[in-house]
């Protein structure tokens, strides 16, 4: 069986999907269609803008998202693959939820903006942080999150990226803190992140409250395939469910390699993670062995996938 995964913030940079754009119509009309939601050039930010510009919150959900979409629409125009499951990482799981249906690309661009916007606002810069703990195990970075807050500070396990390697967010000083204690216990590494908000912690709160709102204008449909959920870990195709699992995705971790051991164990030995870069290929090899894992952005990839050179 195979499943479709789409990435998150941080996989985006100038030129994506501009191979596919320039060849294919299904890409071009993705982004044009894109373009019309938001009130500007997406493909120009996206192919011609700076870094910076595009990797601000607002900007890198919906280019994110319509990149991979296009991927996608490549994809199924090119091949026979369907997924029998779909998850994606924190904003790629707006990008599953289009790809088995569920949300009307449109829909999803709006939101993830709102999203995006949300999120950058609700705490301001310098007041929170993010850290990438590596060689520990997840229960004892949870263990030292619980340790530092304290006094109205807060750190907490936000991504479960791959077996010894999860990312903290919260308040700088708590970060910084437990960054401390992790490399004394013993983690091989801890990075501090250069993001410019605290991601998937309590100190999102405001922008899940405010997310609410925008998804309450939302009506999900059938999904043609279920969705593993970044909070839950767990499988679901009720679309009834969808809201509240994208609200609390916004202040939960997103538990993504336990997402990937629940996609293999309901079958899934083939992965393609469709959009820019290739993070999840990389964290689902960390995570397990005897799987196929491809990813497709790139016309090469195209042909690599059809060959079954995967």
């Amino acid at each position: 069986m195979i499943a479709f995964v789409f990435p998150g913030q941080g996989s985006q940079y100038v030129g994506m999907g501009k191979e596919l754009y320039d060849e294919f119509g299904a890409a071009k009309n993705t982004f044009e269609e894109a373009s019309d939601v938001l009130g500007f050039d997406l493909a120009k930010l996206c192919f011609e803008g700076q870094q910076s510009e595009l990797s601000l919150t607002a900007n890198a959900q919906p280019a994110l998202l319509t990149t991979s979409i296009a991927c996608l629409r490549v994809l199924e125009n090119e091949t026979s693959f369907k997924p029998n499951f779909v998850a994606g990482h924190s904003l790629g799981e707006y990008t599953a939820l289009v790809a088995n249906g569920a949300m009307k690309l449109s829909e999803a661009v709006h939101t993830v903006r709102k999203r995006g916007e949300f999120m950058q606002e609700a705490v301001p810069v310098g007041i929170g942080a993010m850290a990438a703990v590596l060689g520990l195990d997840k229960e004892r970075v949870a263990e030292i999150c619980t340790q530092v807050s304290q006094n109205g500070m807060i750190a907490s396990p936000a991504n479960l990226n791959a077996p010894g390697q999860t990312v903290i967010s919260g308040n700088k000083e708590a970060i910084q803190e437990a960054s401390s204690i992790a490399k004394s216990q013993g983690a091989k590494r801890v990075v501090a992140l250069d993001v410019s908000a605290p991601f998937h912690c309590l100190l999102m709160k405001p922008a899940a409250d405010r997310l609410s709102g925008v998804l309450d204008e939302v009506i999900f449909a059938k999904m043609s395939a279920p969705v593993v959920a970044n909070c839950t870990a767990s499988v679901t195709n009720d679309p009834n469910e969808l809201k509240e699992l994208l609200i609390n995705q916004v202040t939960s971790p997103v538990r993504w390699f336990e997402s990937v051991e629940e996609l293999n164990s309901a079958g899934c030995s083939n992965f393609i993670e469709i959009g820019p870069k290739n993070v999840l290929s990389g964290l689902i090899k960390r995570t397990l062995t005897d799987v196929s894992v491809s990813n497709f952005e790139k016309i090469s990839q195209l042909e690599l996938i059809k060959n079954g050179q995967t």
